[in-house]
């Protein structure tokens, strides 16, 4: 099942038994977990190569993408030297257990050329050229097979190679967004929410002592995942997501009234930075942001609007603020008014991975791995229930968004409301 590049054989195997390199490469933005796979992958390699049947060498590949980006003019032996280095697992004991990625990352995509084309025709004709491209960098990289880690984007990229170009490619989820469909949990993702959570109980006793309201803002471009989950688990009187635009006047302005009522002095909001008010809202109850102000937002590399622009929590704080009669509501009730707003950002990225994504990670890489020795090529690795499963690259990197019927919505509706109103009957 196992095929191998004669050239990249030639050049590095002198013994009788078959060696296959296998790149590895790390995109988009970094998370905790990816070090475990890595690590996971290597396993599985010297697991195959300690059989003696077929010896597998784990090349990593610098800096994501950046490599496959340069012409094959400019891929020199001494640049395809400085992108690459051969992983000795010997050196990396207990690599996953240590955040970020040994082998750098970058938000370098391939395809950024696609986004200034606007003829279907034309934009698919570039997205294969460009496709078969990269496949064809593997020989000049010196490698078999790929195993890509990241997150929509990256998967992106690396079914069109698989499409276009026949490369030998499987792809790992990473994203601590949690937004893509092929699998249960992306690894990186319970680790931030833990951070987010961690941030969110932390800032109740800064606001529970100065009687402030809090904005934070939590990562989730397109899915609330994390604040949903760092908002349940910290128990935030109001969350915000991208997947049910709110009403500022129903949503924040009557909550935190109905909350002063009740004898409540602090209250902490969760938003998602990709969170936005509904268009009827946004008309009626915003003087800092304007509809102009969401569709001129600018766009990263993949033509995404760059959400953490708009500055979700700045708004609301500012909006907030400008409300007098909000201010006086609370005057009269004895209560503070005094509202800040914190962006969590890449602190949600820090640090070493939980258990559960030291082990998720371990599992990815290892079972990646296992497709490559096998020949299952265009495959994700999957976490689906308690297994790891392959899916198909495309389908399984497409987005996943909180279901608005999911039962977590409904407890983050019942909590949002039962705490006061139960609060309330102790006053009556």
């Amino acid at each position: 099942m196992i095929t191998m590049m004669p050239e990249a054989t030639e050049k590095t195997n002198t013994s009788k038994t078959p060696k296959m390199r296998v790149g590895i490469l790390t995109g988009g933005g970094d998370c905790p977990g990816l070090n475990a796979v890595i690590y996971g992958a290597l396993l599985r390699a010297a697991e195959e190569t300690e059989k003696g049947e077929t010896m597998i060498e784990v090349v990593g590949i610098i800096k994501g993408w950046r490599s496959f980006n340069f012409s094959q003019e400019e891929l020199t032996p001494e640049l395809v030297d400085h992108y690459t280095q051969v992983l000795d697992i010997g050196e990396l004991d207990d690599l996953h257990t240590k955040g970020g990625t040994m082998l750098y990352t970058s938000r370098t995509n391939p395809f950024k050329a696609l986004a200034s084309i606007t003829d279907p025709q034309e934009k698919e004709a570039k997205r294969r050229a460009i496709g078969e491209d990269l496949a064809a960098k593997f020989k000049t990289l010196n490698i078999d097979a790929l195993i890509t880690v990241g997150g929509d984007d990256t998967c992106g990229v690396a079914a069109a190679m698989s499409n276009y170009g026949n490369a030998k490619v499987v792809a790992c989820p990473k994203t601590i967004d949690n937004d893509l469909a092929g699998t249960d949990f992306t690894f990186g993702f319970f680790s931030g929410a833990q951070l987010a959570s961690n941030t969110l109980d932390n800032l109740t006793t800064t606001a529970h002592s100065h009687q402030r309201i809090f904005v934070v803002e939590v990562m989730g471009r397109d899915a609330g995942w994390l604040t949903l989950y760092a908002g349940l688990s910290s128990g935030s009187d109001i969350i915000l997501l991208p997947e049910t635009p709110f009403d500022f006047k129903k949503d924040v302005v009557e909550v935190l009234e109905s909350r002063a009522n009740a004898g409540y002095k602090y209250h902490i909001i969760a938003c998602s930075e990709g969170a936005y008010p509904t268009s009827e809202s946004l008309a009626r109850d915003f003087t800092v942001i304007s509809q102009k102000d969401i569709d001129n937002l600018p766009k990263d590399g993949f033509g995404n609007p760059i959400l953490t622009k708009l500055n979700i929590a700045d708004k609301i704080e500012r909006e907030l603020r400008s409300l007098k009669s909000l201010e006086s509501y609370f005057n009269v009730r004895h209560a503070h008014y005094e509202i800040r707003s914190v962006v969590l950002g890449h602190t949600m990225r820090s640090g070493t991975p939980s258990v559960f994504d030291r082990v998720l990670g371990l599992r990815y890489g290892y079972h990646a791995m296992e497709y490559v020795i096998g020949g299952n090529f265009g495959k994700m690795t999957s976490l689906q229930g308690t297994a790891i499963v392959p899916v198909d690259i495309i389908e399984g990197s497409k987005k996943h968004l909180i279901p608005v019927d999911s039962d977590l919505i409904r407890i983050k509706n019942a909590m949002i409301s039962v705490k006061h109103k139960s609060k309330e009957k102790l006053f009556r």
